[in-house]
């Protein structure tokens, strides 16, 4: 019987073996182009969470779920109980989800960049035709996971490294110099010499201090710590970074703050008679207003009954004793060094010794840094190898107006026992009447 084929456009490719062959051909060069790509651009990384790579990775020394000890959570982020305000940051579930994709990035990277220096050569295997050649994987080439020093450095190859000091940890920069977060702040006091003071630790070639006062934990601190951060100078390993803002001592909420960025900070106090501060403040402010009162009217309330004006800022800050009872709440009596602003004018070498000592550093700040100006009754600087000594700006160490010697005495009788609570509470005599 005849076989009848259908009527169309397409009955004679249906009829000849041209079809047949056509079809094979385009399935076998199908073929090819898929082994390429397979060879070639197809990369596979390991998953970390089958049952098998789980109990292989047990075996090993360092495991997917654990970071090495120097990379732990609290010494990579900083201390949660210290770091109150980054707390919501660094989280364990955080931390855990950060840990895994910069784990397997690090392979990732690692592997892409060696397969690249081979692309060349597999390249040129398929163009002959050896379209065999074993596929390699990123994780056959680094090895199925990270090593220890493998992490180790992955983050210094980004720049990082961690230091750890107790429970309070920053990363910084390595081998070049970098702004950090102070070591040492000058929390006061006003008009004690807070100014001269800094200038001095400035002479020492192991410090650096911010210029202007950063006002960042009593105005600021909404702005956050990296930018506080960016307000400091470089430093590099061998380097202490100091700022200075006197009115941190005064303000409740700083030490809770301070407390929060670092548990560790040393805090430098620099006090005088309370009386003289109080005169040394209004002249401040009386030669910017000329419309100010007497010192007298502004620190008695009632020039009748003798009662001091206790809300007058430049009353209040005189008080030591009570501002330092909100800061001995966060930090221990061995994290504060008092430097005597009336000796400081006197022998300045010799609260400098002290000074250095207590921050750690080499006694490089000595006699020869400084010169009296006999006009101004206060020491200049004399840096090693400047023909001229640095005297601070005319403002300081300006003529304070006269007092009645009845109003001093009635201040000295209101300071005293805040005084002898101060001596108690420092364990020292600073001698004010």
């Amino acid at each position: 019987m005849r076989k009848v084929y259908p009527r169309g456009p397409l009955s004679y490719f249906r009829r000849s073996k041209f079809c047949s062959i056509l079809f094979t051909l385009s399935f076998i060069l199908l073929c090819f182009v898929f082994l390429i790509y397979e060879n070639g651009n197809v990369v596979e990384i390991p998953s970390y969470e089958s049952p098998a790579n789980q109990e292989k990775y047990s075996e090993q020394d360092l495991s997917y779920r654990k970071l090495p000890t120097e990379l732990n959570a609290l010494d990579f982020f900083g201390s949660r109980r210290h770091n109150r305000n980054l707390q919501h940051l660094y989280s364990k579930d955080l931390f855990d989800e950060k840990r895994k994709k910069d784990l397997t990035t690090m392979i990732y990277k690692k592997g892409r960049n060696q397969m690249k220096s081979e692309r060349k050569v597999v390249s040129n295997l398929q163009q002959r035709g050896l379209f065999n050649v074993p596929k390699k994987t990123i994780a056959a080439k680094v090895g199925d996971t990270p090593s220890s020093q493998e992490v180790t450095d992955y983050y210094n190859f980004e720049g990082y490294r961690t230091t750890s000091s107790d429970d309070s940890v920053e990363s910084e920069q390595i081998g070049v110099p970098c702004k950090k977060l102070p070591k040492v702040i000058i929390i006061g006091v006003k008009k004690c010499g807070t100014r001269a003071l800094l200038e001095f630790l400035r002479i020492h070639p192991e410090v650096k201090a911010t210029g202007p006062e950063p006002h960042f934990f009593d105005r600021y601190y909404d702005h956050g710590l990296e930018w506080y951060r960016d307000l400091m100078p470089e430093t590099n390993d061998e380097q202490t970074t100091i700022e200075k803002t006197p009115r941190y001592f005064v303000t409740k909420e700083v030490p809770k703050r301070v407390f929060n960025m670092s548990r560790d900070v040393k805090l430098v106090l620099i006090v005088r008679d309370p009386v003289t501060r109080a005169i040394s403040d209004y002249t401040q402010v009386a030669s910017k207003r000329a419309s100010m009162k007497p010192f007298e009217q502004m620190a008695l309330s009632n020039n009748h009954t003798g009662l001091v004006d206790t809300s007058w800022p430049v009353i209040k800050i005189g008080i030591y004793a009570k501002h330092l009872e909100e800061w001995l709440r966060y930090f221990p009596l061995e994290q504060f060094h008092f430097v005597n602003g009336e000796n400081i004018v006197k022998n300045p070498s010799e609260e400098m010794f002290k000074l250095q000592d207590f921050l750690g550093l080499r006694r490089y700040i000595n006699d020869s840094h400084f010169y009296m100006n006999d006009t101004r009754g206060f020491p200049c600087i004399q840096k090693t190898g400047s023909k001229y000594p640095h005297c601070l700006v005319g403002t300081k160490g300006r003529k304070h107006p006269y007092v009645d010697p009845n109003v001093i005495k009635r201040l000295q009788d209101f300071y005293r026992p805040f005084n002898k609570k101060f001596y108690q509470m420092t364990n020292i005599d600073f001698g004010w009447p």
